[in-house]
């Protein structure tokens, strides 16, 4: 009997790591069929990089890693940037702008505006080589804001005071326990004023405007996509087909491979933009609108 357990062993110790293993196979046979290359093209390296900003522009950090990567990676010969955002915090806004113009320094980029390119979203666009428009999209809105609730009435009914300590006569600006006072609201003109002024300033000096007709393609106007081809803040009204094209010929490639984004990242994007929606609700700051 032995000698019979001895010549089967290893059968029945394959049969045993199955039985005691079974689930987490099953789990490494789901993620081989689901990441798995499903074509010969997955194996060859993309030379063509296609990167989205969807979604309200709140924090910066991943999408700018991904443009200097395509900056430094000299495989990628062409980068096409879709957009489809009403703006956002104003410092990632201007990050993203300031991270296509280094990536334009090396390599062709083109932006497409699937849906809405406006306000922060515009700002990270204007440094690319060509701005391209769904007809169907909303362009511009360049402007600033700042907004809060007045919660005096509702904490007051309930009962609520607010108690303060502070040095520096500024240091409540913007508080929501009262009505903001005639000097607050003089400091936080001063702020989105000169934020303005730096926003309208790199969009003339970047698509070639004149600074002094702002009020034309700036002050926060909203356009259709043919609109703004007239006033200069895009260049060419088309379709994503035409935006991938275009990178195509100007990148110069005979093949274009282009990246397919990865469908978990995709989720946790939308997942992410939600969660900063709703953190704005309650903690609003300066934006681009």
């Amino acid at each position: 009997m032995e000698v019979i357990k001895k010549i089967f062993s290893p059968i029945t110790g394959t049969i045993n790591y199955i039985q005691n293993h079974f689930k987490a196979m099953l789990f490494i046979l789901l993620l081989v069929i689901l990441f798995a290359p499903t074509s010969e093209q997955e194996f060859t390296p993309n030379n063509l990089q296609k990167i989205s900003l969807i979604g309200p522009i709140m924090d910066a950090s991943d999408i700018i890693e991904k443009i200097d990567n395509a900056t430094k990676n000299d495989a990628i010969k062409g980068v096409l940037l879709t957009v489809d955002s009403p703006g956002g915090a104003v410092a990632p806004s201007v990050e993203i702008a300031y991270a296509i113009k280094r990536l334009k320094e090396k390599k062709p980029v083109v932006v497409y505006a699937k849906g809405t390119i406006a306000s922060g979203s515009y700002y990270a666009s204007i440094w690319a080589d060509k701005i391209i428009a769904n007809p169907g999209s909303m362009v511009g809105s360049i402007g600033v804001i700042m907004q809060g609730a007045d919660l005096s009435g509702v904490m007051n009914k309930i009962g609520i005071k607010s108690q303060v300590v502070k040095a520096g006569l500024y240091k409540q600006v913007g508080t929501s326990d009262r009505p903001w006072k005639q000097y607050e609201i003089n400091e936080l003109n001063k702020v989105i004023q000169g934020t303005y002024d730096m926003f309208t300033q790199d969009v003339a000096r970047a698509r070639k405007l004149d600074l002094k007709k702002r009020d034309m393609f700036a002050n926060a106007h909203i356009f259709t996509a043919t609109q703004a081809k007239d006033v200069g803040l895009i260049d060419e009204v088309g379709v994503e087909y035409d935006a991938k094209n275009a990178v195509i010929v100007m990148s110069g490639v005979s093949q274009a491979i282009w990246n397919k984004e990865d469908k978990f990242d995709k989720l946790m994007k939308k997942l992410a933009a939600n969660t900063a929606v709703t953190l704005h609700t309650y903690f609003p700051e300066l934006i681009l609108k």
